[in-house]
This record gives C-alpha cells, structure tokens and sequence, in this order.
C-alpha cells in the first residue's frame, strides 16, 4: 500500500505539472535523454540527446592517455593523470557533456535541477562540475569499478562558473560499459546517491531519478500499445524512451535489414538507437508557453560500445558522422585533436582524418 500511496501521489504532482499547477515538473531547465541498448552478439549502444536552448558551439574532441589534469578547484583541487584515451563533445567550450573512452565507457551529463553538491569537508580533494564525466572517462573502464570506487570515496564537487548570461550547473551522470551495465549519479541535499544495475537503461532529467522509476512503472502498467504520454517533458520522454527500448528487435531482423558477409558492424542496432533518440527529440523551435527552459533537441550521439565508435547526428545539419576508434592515436605522446562543428560545419561518414591537433581543452573553473 505504501508503494501505490507514493506512485498517486508522484502520478498527482505530474499531473499537476501539467495542468501548469506547482508540481515537481516545473522545476525543468534543459532537457536530455538517454537511452542504453543490449542485443544480441554481445552489442551494447548508448544514445542521448542534447535538449539546449541555444547553440553551445560545441565541437568533438579526441584526448590521449596520460593528460594530467587539475580539479580546477583552488588549492585543494583533485589532480589525476588521465589512464584512458577518449572522445567527447564539449559544451561552450568549457567542459565535457558527452563521451566514450578507448574501453567501451560511456559517460553522458544531463541537466537535473534538484541537484545540490554539498559542501565538501575541510581539507578534502574537490573537483571543479566541469570535469565530473571527464574524471570518469579518465580513469574507469567499467561500470562496476566506477561504482565500487565512488561509494568508497565520493568525489567532492563544486558547481563550475557560469558561462555567460548563464546559470550555475546543476546535471547528474549516467555510466554504461561495453557489458551492459549501467549506473546513475546524482548529488541529492549533499549526498551522493548511486543507481547501479543492468535495468537502469532510460534516463531523462527531473524528478530525482528514483520518481522516475516509480512514475515511469504506472506508464507500464497501462501499456505503450494503449497510451503514452506524448509532451516534451521529462517524465513523458522517459516513459516513452523506456517503451520504444523494449519494443525495437534485440537480434538481427531480415525484413527491416539484410545481413552482408563478413560485415562487420552491426547497423541495425546502431540504427534503432538513433530512431530511439529521433523519437523522443524536441523539434527545434518548440516552446512550451510559460515554460521556457524545455528545450530543442540540438544534437544526438549513439556510443557503440562493441566496436568502439562514436557518432553525432547534429539537428540542425543534414548529416551524421562516426569516429572510428581503431583509427585514431591514443598513445601518450600523441596530441590532443579537435574536430570543430561550432561554425556549421558539415560532415559525413567517418571524420578520424579531419582531426586536427590542438590546444587543450580549457575547462571551466569552480565557483
């Protein structure tokens, strides 16, 4: 009884955000999804969305082992040599907001506005916002080493300044590896809580992520084929993520795609990640009256996790690209490349070449 009196009254406060009452759902700022697909032949994706009111002039990156960096958190900042090579998607050029590492580990930033940091104890290593999900591709290669390691010793964050015209930061992180599993963080009223298992596969932004499990369990209970929320919000988009995950093939499917010998990446699984992540997309230039801060789908990534390739598939140009991860240097000596999109350019097929060595990436500081 005490489980269906928390689902009412979660379903009630959603209802209330949409009827446009006080509900936990007017709390949304920046909206993102994301999806983790497990198939057969050991194939493993992970696709999100980037939901942004603007442009965030963001480009690709490619950073090699061995980087040290520093938490950019004043004199008690955390500093790490980077262990993996990875790529990721800046955002402002300030941070990572989306990536995969040379093992198969993906790790992806979306906004929730109930995250409260903390304060960090005296004298403890603290780290700037703007490198959490770098910190991860960094130094984990699996889900559970990540996991075991944060409930060990948490990471202590500090918000990151703001970009310009901006407000402060407030995202949680979701991990998934080249097995499956997957986890979520998030800093709730100061205190790390972790999500960690093999059904936690849908992510979008608030509530917390435990009322998304429970609002998400009455969508269930009706059924996708009979009803599904159909709004932009985060709610909405997490049930219908988590329906159309259940519903695309696990294993090749003959009549959608024939099979060529000796391929040897798997498309289709590829393919319905992406349909995923197009489906519950925010077409650009939707607004929701007195609700400003939905956002527009800017980009999408699908991580293949098998194969180790990342793709971008940017909303506001007519083509998707792919890194190839088995063509690109991640030797200790070898610089870090950038791939710029931020000035609309476009690409097509797989880019590895068109990197070019560059600068760091400069991180933004800690409050």
């Amino acid at each position: 009884m005490m489980r269906t009196g928390k689902r009412m009254l979660l379903l009630a406060a959603w209802v209330a955000g949409l009827a446009g009452g006080t509900g936990f759902m007017m709390q949304e700022a920046g909206a993102c999804t994301r999806i983790l697909y497990v198939g057969d032949r050991n194939m493993v994706a992970t696709g999100r969305n980037m939901d942004w009111n603007e442009d965030m002039m963001s480009n690709l990156w490619v950073f090699p082992r061995g980087i040290r960096r520093n938490g950019l958190a004043g004199p008690n900042s955390l500093d790490w040599q980077s262990h993996y090579g990875s790529v990721i998607v800046s955002g402002y050029e300030a941070g990572s907001t989306d990536g995969m590492n040379e093992k198969g580990f993906v790790a992806n930033l979306l906004f929730l506005a109930e995250s409260d940091y903390g304060k960090p104890p005296e004298n403890a290593k603290v780290l700037s916002l703007s490198l959490w999900l770098q910190y991860f591709l960094d130094n984990y290669a699996t889900v559970d080493e990540a996991v075991r390691a944060q409930r060990q010793n948490p990471l202590h964050l500090i918000s990151s300044k703001p970009i310009p015209n901006g407000k402060e930061s407030k995202v949680h992180l979701s991990i998934s590896d080249a097995t499956g599993d997957s986890a979520i963080f998030e800093y709730i009223d100061g205190k790390l809580v972790i999500h960690h298992g093999r059904e936690y596969t849908v992510m979008t932004n608030s509530p917390v992520y435990s009322e998304q499990l429970a609002i998400n369990t009455y969508w269930q209970d009706i059924g996708g084929t009979v009803f599904l929320p159909g709004t932009n919000r985060s709610a909405d988009r997490f049930a219908r993520a988590s329906f159309f995950l259940e519903a695309v093939p696990r294993k090749l499917a003959p009549n959608y795609i024939r099979s060529v010998p000796g391929q040897k990446y798997d498309y289709q699984a590829v393919a319905e990640v992406l349909s995923i992540n197009r489906a519950v997309s925010v077409p650009l230039g939707i607004t929701t009256p007195g609700k400003p801060n939905i956002a527009s789908t800017i980009w999408r990534t699908v991580s293949d996790q098998k194969n180790r390739i990342y793709y971008f598939d940017s909303a506001t140009r007519p083509n998707t690209f792919w890194v190839a991860f088995d063509k690109l240097d991640f030797d200790r000596n070898a610089p870090v490349r950038k791939l710029t999109i931020q000035n609309g350019e476009v690409y097509s097929g797989e880019v590895s070449g068109y990197f070019r060595p560059s600068e760091p990436l400069k991180f933004m500081d800690a409050l």
